[in-house]
């Protein structure tokens, strides 16, 4: 997630930013390989000091397209400087061996050469002379090359989840940067702050870092930074899940590297990287936002059947209830039944009725079977009961 930007920001020597687009390595390359080693014995001071810069501009060069080459001109650089005590081309060297070192997760061996390179650099504060500089060094120089250190220590303490310590070392530099008006190197600490804070997950304090690493980018006047800054910027959207807002600048950053394949290649990779995690994400979010509306088309034309439903149902109450409910037809009965029923009501038992109106005790229970039936019930009881509901008795 933040190599890139680590690399870029660890990428600093001598003389505050250094920019090695410029240089033409195999030409380079041609130059130190006439030094055998009977040269170098023979040359003069003025030629080793060349050299060894030569070594440390090819060791810059490559370091970020041929890490054996950057790391093999590294250690050449070391054999001319270390022997001699110049300090400030031995800090050069062992922080890029640091850095070659950490970028293959071999941290403890990245922090014996950044301390190496911290003590060389503690050294030059202290006044040790070199060819280049007899004198001692000035403050700038010496802050210089702090702040490159205490960018890749900070980095360091980045790729081992300790936070804190690397935001310390951050603004360690970040101060030497501001105390000298070095905006490349700080659009690069923001930067690569930016990153760090979304790694965490904190979006809100990585885009304020892409800000202030834009800031410094526009005022540098540099437009790879400010490129960088669109894929940063790019990056923060897409990580908070906002893929339209991430493309444009993912699309008119990889313009730029495109048209531009030597400056920043591992940069693009990353970008393009990007796109497509973007474009995945949009594919899938519009997807789900199809699905959302149709459920939701769904969910509103339910609504409105129910509804409608709901109103027929009510209307369909308030007629029922508007309209009374007919009674039942009381069951057609002769004139003798109804004297029957009467006597039934007064609580007569057959005998009694069939003498006194003169009949058989068989004929009062035929009518009274008779009459069970017409009414539907199953006994005298409720036959009564039922009668005086039809108002028959």
């Amino acid at each position: 997630m933040v190599a890139a930007a680590l690399a870029a920001l660890t990428a600093l020597p001598a003389g505050a930013y250094y920019d090695s687009r410029g240089h033409n390595l195999d030409s380079l390359e041609r130059v130190v390989a006439r030094w055998t080693l009977d040269a170098v014995d023979r040359a003069s001071e003025g030629e080793l000091v060349r050299l060894n810069r030569a070594y440390r501009n090819l060791m810059l060069g490559y370091s970020p397209i041929n890490r054996e080459k950057s790391i093999f001109y590294a250690r050449k650089a070391l054999e001319i400087s270390q022997p001699r005590g110049w300090k400030a081309a031995d800090s050069d060297a062992l922080r890029y061996l640091g850095q070659h070192f950490y970028s293959r997760d071999q941290f403890d061996s990245a922090m014996v050469y950044y301390k190496a390179s911290l003590a060389a650099v503690d050294a030059m504060a202290a006044g040790v002379p070199s060819p280049t500089n007899p004198d001692g060094y000035d403050e700038k120089f010496v802050d210089d090359y702090y702040s490159a250190l205490y960018g890749a220590i900070g980095n360091l303490y980045n790729a081992m989840d300790s936070i804190p310590q690397a935001m310390e070392y951050y603004e360690k530099a970040g101060a030497i940067f501001d105390k000298y008006g070095w905006n490349e190197s700080n659009s690069i600490l923001w930067y690569n702050i930016g990153e760090t804070w979304i790694d965490e997950g904190d979006l809100k304090k990585a885009e304020a870092a892409y800000t202030k690493s834009m800031d410094y980018a526009q005022a540098s006047g540099d437009s790879l930074m400010i490129v960088d800054v669109w894929k940063g910027y790019g990056h923060l959207y897409l990580a908070g899940g906002k893929s339209w807002k991430a493309l444009p600048y993912l699309r008119l950053a990889d313009a730029y590297y495109e048209a531009h394949p030597d400056f920043s290649p591992d940069f693009r990779t990353e970008n393009l990287n990007y796109i497509k995690e973007a474009l995945s994400l949009q594919k899938r979010q519009l997807t789900w936002a199809i699905y959302c509306f149709v459920l939701l088309l769904a969910i509103i034309a339910c609504a409105i059947i129910f509804r409608r439903r709901r109103r027929v149902s009510r209307a369909d109450a308030d007629v029922a209830a508007e309209t009374p409910t007919p009674s039942p037809e009381a069951p057609s009965i002769t004139d003798r039944e109804r004297e029957i029923l009467d006597l039934l009501a007064k609580a007569y038992t057959s005998k009694q009725i069939a003498e006194a109106l003169f009949l058989s005790t068989e004929t009062i229970n035929w009518y009274r079977k008779k009459l069970l039936v017409k009414f539907d019930v199953a006994n005298t009881p409720e036959l009564v009961l039922k009668a005086k509901e039809f108002g028959l008795i």
